[in-house]
C-alpha cells in the first residue's frame, strides 16, 4: 500500500469542492432532452465520472489542465469525506503539484512509485482510435512519463475535443525542444511535415513576449497541420530522431478509456483487446451520481 507524505495529509481546514449541479429535465420530460450546461460543466461531469475509477489504496496520476483540475478537486473532496483512503498522487506538472498540496492530497513521484494504478487526464484532441494530442498547457513530457507508467489511463474531455484525425482541430501539436538552436529545430520539424502543409512557431508568453519555458526548462514549438499527417507511429519516430527534440504531444496507444461529456449525455469508450466498447448515459441516468 502506498504511504502518504505526512505533510500532505488531508485536513478539515482544506476547502471543499462542490460537485456540478445538473439542470436535468423533469420526470415527465423525454429521456436525454436538452439540459443547460456550460463547457466547464461538461468538463466537470467527465472528470467526476472518471474519478469513479479511483479506489482506496491507489497510486493515481494527477493530470494537468482545466478538465483534469476538476478530477483533482473531486479526489480531494472524497478524501476529506473519508470515501477514499490511502491515495497517493503523482502530479504531472508544477501547477498540479501546487493544487494537490493546497487540497491536502498525499503526493509522491515515479522514483518512489514507478507503477501507477490509474492516471486521469484531459486532452486537446482525441481521434477515433483514442490517440491524443496533449501539451497545449505545456506539460506534455511529465504527462507522458506518468501515463506511460500507468496500468490504466482514463482520458476526460468535452465533445469539442473529438477530431477525425490528429491535427484535425487546426490547433497546435506541441513539441518540447531544448533551448539551444531552437530555430534550427523548428525548421527541421516543419520540413519533416511539409507534405501536410505544416507551419510552426515558438510558443511565447502572452504577457512578456519571451519564450514559454516548461517545468523542465525547455521550449515548446507548436506545429499546425493543414492536412492529415498519416501514420502516427512514423510521425513520432521522425520527430524523436531529430537531435534537440525532447518529446512531442502525440499520445499514441496510451489511453485505455475515454469519457466524453456532450450536450446529450456522457459516452464512455473502453479498449477491450483490439476493440472499443461504447456505453452511453443520459443525464437523467447520471442524476444521482452528481
Amino acid at each position: 500500500m502506498a504511504v502518504a507524505y505526512p505533510h500532505f495529509l488531508v485536513s478539515e481546514t482544506h476547502p471543499t469542492v462542490e460537485p456540478p449541479t445538473l439542470m436535468v429535465p423533469s420526470a415527465a420530460s423525454p429521456p436525454c432532452s436538452s439540459v443547460t450546461l456550460t463547457q466547464d460543466d461538461l468538463k466537470k461531469i467527465a472528470a467526476y465520472k472518471a474519478v469513479e475509477h479511483v479506489k482506496s489504496g491507489m497510486v493515481v496520476g494527477l493530470g494537468t489542465g482545466s478538465t483534469a483540475k476538476h478530477a483533482v478537486d473531486r479526489i480531494a473532496q472524497l478524501l476529506q469525506q473519508g470515501k477514499l483512503k490511502d491515495i497517493v498522487g503523482i502530479p504531472t506538472s508544477t501547477k498540479t503539484h501546487e493544487q494537490a498540496v493546497s487540497l491536502g492530497i498525499p503526493l509522491s513521484d515515479l522514483d518512489s512509485h514507478p507503477i501507477v494504478d490509474l492516471a486521469i487526464e484531459g486532452a486537446d484532441e482525441v481521434d477515433p482510435e483514442l490517440n491524443l494530442v496533449k501539451g497545449r498547457g505545456g506539460s506534455l513530457l511529465r504527462e507522458k512519463m506518468v501515463e506511460s507508467a500507468s496500468k490504466k489511463f482514463v482520458v476526460i474531455v468535452d465533445e469539442s475535443k473529438l477530431v477525425n484525425h490528429i491535427g484535425g482541430s487546426g490547433l497546435a501539436m506541441p513539441v518540447e525542444v531544448i533551448p539551444f538552436c531552437w530555430n534550427h529545430s523548428l525548421k527541421r520539424l516543419v520540413n519533416l511535415f511539409a507534405d501536410s502543409g505544416c507551419v510552426g512557431q515558438l510558443r511565447k508568453c502572452p504577457e512578456s513576449g519571451k519564450p514559454y519555458v516548461t517545468d523542465n526548462g525547455n521550449y515548446i514549438i507548436d506545429l499546425y497541420f493543414e492536412r492529415d499527417i498519416g501514420d502516427l507511429n512514423e510521425a513520432s519516430d521522425g520527430i524523436l530522431r531529430l537531435p534537440g527534440i525532447v518529446e512531442h504531444g502525440m499520445f499514441i496507444g496510451l489511453a485505455t478509456s475515454l469519457i466524453v461529456a456532450g450536450i446529450d449525455g456522457v459516452t464512455v469508450k473502453t479498449k477491450v483487446g483490439t476493440e472499443l466498447e461504447v456505453d452511453s448515459f443520459c443525464y437523467n441516468d447520471l442524476r444521482n451520481g452528481f
